[in-house]
């Protein structure tokens, strides 16, 4: 059944058809889909659009269709046009006249801008109490690693030493931006366009209010024009995982690097690796390179919709029916990713004793070995260049910072002078001082950690209380 084929004298052509159709896609929006008539045939009833008998016979069959769905008695039929036309034929099957009156007033440019505000409200929730399941597993993580002292890195090269739980911590603060957008993106996506039409709202009297508290919006649109081409909140959305995506590949990454040969930081559960059909030694961090992977078709759906949007003019444009499939993949994507990477992040090994050994090497403590000579009374730049003489004089000996002996130190070349060399300056350079010393909030002490700890838990405890 077309809803608008009255008009026409011929049937469409049959690739055309299937060309135009988007019910392959869009049959995954059938409950909001009927969700937002049963709402609306119950507003037409109380407005006295149509009769009380003829609303309460439309949403006890629209009941009854949703049932039957999720069921699985009644199979969404791919030769439909899109699910809008397959709920109301149904419709229309089961009651006859009276499911015409279903769209009175309604056109399916603000039906479907509403069913994609419904679904999108929905899938924020979700990937939200996704983020919610990360959040908890990076703490655990980090409180069981406040003195698992691992190098920090700049330009991949070892730069100074800090705590596993401090690098954990950094990519919950990461997360917690994304949860933090995607709040923000659903107050956006939280408003009604059902009363709009097609592009100039309708002479029928709607109540776009009552409609706005039935499906649990928080206001109506402003503007029928743009409420019908708006899709700046699919959009956003999609901006919002591609930077969940983003956060997600860097995290996986450095797992990646961790668990090779070279580094030797992590084991990766098998459950979450593949072998070689070749090499019989191979274990592959396979799935933490599928989500690397899988970030570019976040990135191309948000391109794609960028792409999509910018030269429509108002209002409704059949182009606009190419958002779906960017939104619908980058929420899978997203939620198999989040899924995934959870499950392998909570059963990987960390290589406590080789993450130490790392950060001994590679001079992490030259900065610490400056700041002990400022605080001897050197101005820092004089110090700076010390504690790179120092570096490259244990570089030729094939030494670490704290092998030097006092005679070594104490020598013209390195104090002039000016400053004695005494044992605390081995203290000072040990990584565990290193660590510790660096006691401001966000830094990586114990101290710090324990206290960044307690505010991550109470982030996710009041996010908890947020959900539905």
């Amino acid at each position: 059944m077309k809803l608008w084929g009255s008009r026409f004298s011929e049937q469409t052509d049959e690739k055309a058809n299937a060309f135009h159709s988007s019910i392959t896609f869009d049959k995954r929006l059938y409950k909001h889909d009927i969700l937002g008539s049963i709402a609306y045939a119950e507003m037409l009833g109380k407005q006295n659009i149509i009769t009380s008998a003829d609303s309460e016979a439309i949403i006890n069959c629209l009941k009854e269709i949703l049932s039957d769905i999720e069921n699985g008695s009644l199979l969404i039929d791919d030769i439909a046009e899109d699910i809008h036309t397959f709920v109301e034929s149904q419709l229309i099957t089961r009651i006859g006249d009276a499911g015409k009156q279903l769209h009175t007033g309604r056109s399916r440019n603000d039906q479907v801008a509403l069913d994609m505000r419904m679904y999108i409200k929905d899938e924020i929730g979700e990937i939200n109490s996704q983020l919610i399941m990360l959040f908890e597993a990076l703490i655990e993580t980090a409180k069981n690693h406040i003195d698992t002292i691992m190098p920090g890195f700049t330009h991949l090269q070892k730069a100074q030493p800090i705590t596993l739980a401090h690098h954990v911590i950094a990519y919950f603060q990461m997360f917690k931006r994304d949860y933090e957008r995607l709040q923000d993106c659903y107050k956006r996506t939280d408003e009604m366009p059902l009363g709009s039409g097609a592009l100039a709202s309708t002479t029928y009297p709607l109540d776009r209010q009552f409609l706005a508290q039935k499906l649990g919006f928080a206001r109506i649109t402003a503007n029928s024009l743009d409420a019908v081409s708006d899709r700046d909140f699919c959009i956003e959305f999609v901006s919002c995982l591609s930077l969940i995506m983003m956060h997600l590949s860097r995290f996986c990454e450095e797992l990646i690097l961790w668990s090779t040969d070279a580094f030797d930081f992590i084991e990766i559960s098998d459950a979450y690796a593949t072998g070689s059909s070749i090499m019989p030694q191979k274990k592959n961090p396979d799935m933490a390179e599928l989500i690397r992977g899988k970030t570019g078709r976040v990135y191309a759906s948000l391109m794609g919709l960028l792409t999509l949007m910018k030269g429509l003019p108002l209002s409704y444009n059949k182009d606009m029916q190419e958002d779906k499939e960017a939104v619908f993949d980058s929420i899978d994507t997203v939620k198999m990713s989040l899924t995934v990477f959870c499950g392998m992040f909570k059963t990987i090994e960390f290589k406590k004793d080789n993450m130490y050994k790392s950060a001994l090497g590679a001079y992490t403590n030259a900065t610490d070995a400056a700041d002990w000579l400022v605080k001897k009374g050197l101005a820092f730049r004089d110090a700076h260049e010390v504690s790179g003489k120092l570096v490259r004089y244990a570089i030729n000996k094939g030494l670490r910072l704290d092998e030097l002996t006092l005679e070594e130190l104490n020598t013209d070349k390195f104090s002039n002078g000016s400053v004695i060399f005494d044992e605390t300056f081995f203290k000072a350079i040990s990584v565990e001082e290193c660590v510790n010393a660096r006691a401001l909030p966000g830094g990586p002490s114990a101290k710090a950690m324990a206290e960044a700890i307690n505010n991550g838990e109470r982030y996710v405890r009041s996010c908890l209380d947020e959900q539905p």
